[in-house]
C-alpha cells in the first residue's frame, strides 16, 4: 500500500510540475534556501563552539 501511495504522490508532483512550473519553481527554491540556511546555521554553531 505504501508503494503505491509513494508513486501515486510522485505522480501529482511530476503533473503540477508540468502544469505550473513556475510556482512549482518559487517553492523548490525556497526548500533549497530553507536548506542552505540550516546548513549554515550549523557551519556558524560549530564555529562559534570552536572559538
Amino acid at each position: 500500500m505504501k508503494k503505491v501511495v509513494g508513486w501515486i504522490v510522485l505522480a501529482l508532483v511530476i503533473f503540477y510540475i508540468g502544469t505550473n512550473p513556475g510556482p512549482a519553481a518559487d517553492i523548490a527554491q525556497g526548500i533549497g534556501d530553507g536548506v542552505a540556511e540550516v546548513f549554515r546555521n550549523i557551519g556558524v554553531f560549530f564555529s562559534d563552539l570552536a572559538s
